[in-house]
């Protein structure tokens, strides 16, 4: 497939009325996420003079956004995004603003940073479990809600690409605690006009006839959408299996980055790191623009298992590469196939969740990446060391093959009862006409 038959896919998409204006905003507010993780480990650095302590905190701010990020996505889905994302963001930039102060500071306590980094990491606005919900109000089209997945998914990846590198230039004429006040200052900023688009304000009009899946969308992923309150494991073997694929691929990457860096370093050559995985995402960013412009016909959840086992598969054979250029190939190889498995994670969500619970339902797939990512990072660093190389790369790929097998089970086929309930966007009435909490 050529760029030129690419580009208007995803044209079509930026078209769609308020999409670029709401993405845009969104866009903006999730480019905070990018640079929040560098700024706050080196201002703590510089604070303390101590990587434990820097260490410590951003464990404890990661941990608890992480953790919490189902039940801040459980907020939005109840009482809608212009109700509960300005307060989440205002609390999140306050307390970036007051660690960015204490900072600044030589010598202020790791106990005071702790205090100020937990809140901080419990309030971070659902920016981007909010966006995919808007998309689907957006985009009712099954086609061009695939492409808005993809495009969403690879845009977020460039910006945790980009963030750091933000930082980096930050750092030539300002301090690292600068760093955690422009993350204090984009994401407020994004929230609120996020909040301010006309897609949020429930103006969108076919959103007006229809609250579910639009009528020519089929739900392939095995499962039918889940009632609001029910737990995500309780949605169906279609919602397990995008959270299953997600923590697989969320291992599969973290172990892999510091697998890379024990790569470079047998090898007597670390500059290769920064071009290993420039390769990778790039490999992922080309894959999930090309993913998003093929009309699948195939059931997003055996598209899942192939791409899953693709993953994996071609991580484990990156292991015995001889030299970091043969990784560098190997890396972008296997980049192709992480955008789309991302997206059809978060398709699948889309598709089980009820509409009511939509927002929780990426959350939930969010946070299994990430949980994946951390965990799959510290069991890493206990086998590096102890095994080959090879053999490291082998178990850090297992989990993607092994999640593949989630597609193996599908149930018979039943007729969908959903009640319809407003998007939401347009869930902005009092707490007594909302959707039922969503077991949190």
């Amino acid at each position: 497939m050529s760029a030129s038959s690419i580009t208007p896919s995803y044209a079509a998409v930026l078209r769609t009325r308020y999409a670029c204006r709401t993405f845009g905003a969104a866009l903006l507010g999730r480019l905070s996420y990018g640079m929040v993780s560098l700024s706050l480990v080196l201002a703590i650095k510089e604070a303390t003079d101590s990587y434990a302590v820097a260490g410590t905190v951003m464990a404890l701010f990661g941990l608890t956004s992480v953790l919490l990020s189902p039940t801040r996505a459980g907020l939005v889905d109840r009482y809608g995004p212009r109700r509960a994302l300005p307060p989440m963001a205002a609390a999140y930039a306050l307390l970036l603003t007051g660690l960015a102060f204490a900072a600044s500071w030589p010598g202020t306590s790791g106990i005071l940073l702790g205090g100020l980094a937990v809140p901080a990491g419990a309030c971070t606005p659902p920016l981007g479990p909010v966006m995919r919900t808007l998309w689907r109000d957006l985009v009712p089209d099954p086609r061009l809600l695939q492409r808005a997945f993809s495009l969403d998914t690879v845009a977020e990846e460039l910006l945790f690409v980009t963030g750091p590198l933000l930082v980096g230039l930050l750092l030539h004429i300002a301090t690292p605690s600068a760093g955690l006040a422009v993350s204090a200052a984009l994401v407020l900023t994004g929230s609120l006009a996020l909040t301010s688009s006309p897609a949020v304000r429930g103006e969108v009009g076919h959103k007006k006839t229809s609250a579910g899946p639009a009528p020519s969308e089929e739900l392939d992923s095995g499962a039918q959408p889940a009632p609001p309150g029910r737990r995500p494991w309780q949605g169906g073997p279609g919602m397990l299996q995008a959270i299953a694929v997600s923590a697989a691929v969320g291992m599969c990457l973290g172990a892999f980055n510091l697998l890379v860096i024990a790569f470079t370093d047998e090898h007597k050559d670390p500059a290769a790191v920064t071009w290993i995985l420039a390769a990778l995402s790039g490999g992922s960013a080309i894959g999930g623009l090309i993913y998003g412009a093929v009309p699948w016909r195939v059931p997003s959840r055996m598209r899942l298992a192939f791409l899953a086992a693709a993953l994996g598969l071609t991580l484990a054979t990156t292991g015995l590469s001889t030299h970091p250029y043969a990784l560098i190939a190997w890396a972008a190889l296997g980049g192709l196939f992480i955008a789309p498995a991302i997206t059809t994670t978060y398709l699948i969500a889309d598709e089980c969740a009820h509409p009511a619970a939509r927002t929780k339902a990426g959350a939930w797939v969010n946070t299994a990446f990430n949980a994946g990512s951390a965990g799959a990072t510290a069991a890493t660093g206990l086998l590096v060391g102890r095994l080959p190389l090879p053999a490291c790369f082998a178990l850090a790929a297992a989990p993607a093959v092994l999640s593949a097998a989630t597609a193996l089970h599908r149930p018979p086929r039943r007729p969908a009862a959903v009640t319809a309930a407003p998007p939401v966007s347009e869930r902005t009435s009092d707490a007594e006409q909302q959707a039922p909490a969503t077991g949190e």
